[in-house]
């Protein structure tokens, strides 16, 4: 990276979190890739600006370039992350951004693609366009986070979510768990599903629930893909996911050392069994991890139960949780999580980053498993 950090502006700065802005509105429609936004500036003033929007779409830089029109020749670039420089879904965005007569780029993070880092603004450089980076590169790395880590592990980023009384249980004693939290809560977790490739939970809250694991909001979102961890695979077929799974994408991953029972009959409905080896909590997740992975999955949305969100806490597969907290108390039921019982306090697992929402009197709470960002 050829960070020129000392010609960095406060205009810069302003220039760039208008472009992140931007970025953040491709959100849920370009992964596996990232969220990239673009703005063209001159004498001070936008002349032109852009996002990705989709996945195979055009990139933030060509839809910048193409708003601006004839007025970028000798304008400046700002575009969270560096402009790529070999072809993939699209040409690459150096050709775009020379051919345009640009004269300055800032980037707010260098490509942390291993098989292309650097090698953008390496070549606009090398071809006399100015190129200064690093600039907000922090904010710039929090908003890719998945993609980051996808591109450098080939490991889904995995966000775990769950809905709680005040008191820590996700259901009461005799497993009723509807509803916890309040209407606007459930909707910011159809959010959250719309934003994951996929959203996952475990046998028990398939039987208990019979869960949908759709994104329901208003208006058209994308739909995540639906998986279940079943070690002995025994995912009833009259499941509504087994039964919707013609319409949405389901995947079950069983044990390898599961019985084939009704294998046939699920594949039939539309369902993809994945085997897997087992682990201390009936699956080792991270081989399952590492299949979603190269079944293009960046993002994994971890609903429960807690068993399930236990194990990713225990084996420290887990990067990002979001609690809903609802005003009540249960004193007794099922709890939140169920994992490796710590007896002191010194080896319990941190966490970092804590943020804390007052939705309609539930309370979010939301943070990170690393101390630092990917």
């Amino acid at each position: 990276m050829s960070a020129q950090n000392k010609s960095i502006t406060d205009q810069d700065r302003i220039f760039m979190r208008k472009a992140l802005r931007l970025a953040a509105r491709g959100a849920g429609k370009t992964s596996p890739n990232p969220l990239v936004g673009a703005v063209l500036a001159k004498g001070g003033a936008v002349i032109g600006q852009g996002f990705h929007e989709v996945l195979g779409g055009a990139h933030a830089e060509v839809n910048a370039i193409a708003d601006a029109g004839g007025m970028a020749r000798g304008a400046t670039l700002y575009v969270t992350l560096e402009p790529c420089n070999h072809h993939g879904l699209t040409p690459p965005c150096t050709k775009a951004v020379l051919e345009a007569g640009v004269s300055r780029v800032v980037c707010g993070m260098t490509d942390p693609n291993p098989d292309v880092a650097g090698g953008g603004t390496a070549h606009l450089e090398r071809l006399g366009v100015e190129v200064a980076s690093g600039v907000l590169e922090k904010e710039c790395r929090a908003l890719n986070q998945p993609f980051i880590k996808y591109v450098t592990t080939h490991l889904p980023y995995v966000r775990l979510k769950a809905a709680a009384t005040l008191d820590g249980y996700i259901a009461g004693s005799t497993g009723d768990s509807k509803w916890i939290t309040n209407e606007r809560s459930r909707r910011f977790g159809h959010q959250l599903r719309s934003l994951s490739d996929a959203v996952l939970v475990g046998s028990g809250t398939l039987m208990a629930d019979d869960p949908l694991l759709t994104a329901r909001l208003r208006g058209a979102c994308r739909q995540p893909v639906r998986i279940v961890l079943d070690s002995d695979l025994k995912v009833p077929l009259q499941s509504r996911l087994v039964l919707s799974a013609k319409e949405s994408p389901v995947w079950v991953v069983c044990a390898d050392s599961a019985p084939s029972g009704h294998e046939a009959a699920l594949i039939d409905a539309g369902v993809s069994v994945i085997r897997a080896a087992g682990g201390q909590s009936g699956l080792d997740l991270r081989q399952v991890l590492e299949e979603l992975g190269k079944r293009r999955i960046s993002s994994l949305l971890a609903e429960g139960g807690g068993k399930v969100l236990g194990s990713f806490i225990d084996e420290a597969l887990a990067d990002e949780f979001y609690f809903f907290y609802a005003p009540r108390i249960l004193a007794g039921g099922v709890g939140m999580v169920s994992g490796r019982s710590r007896q002191k306090i010194a080896d319990s697992v941190p966490v970092f980053g804590i943020k804390t929402r007052n939705i309609d009197g539930d309370l979010l709470v939301s943070g990170r498993f690393r101390e630092e960002l990917y």
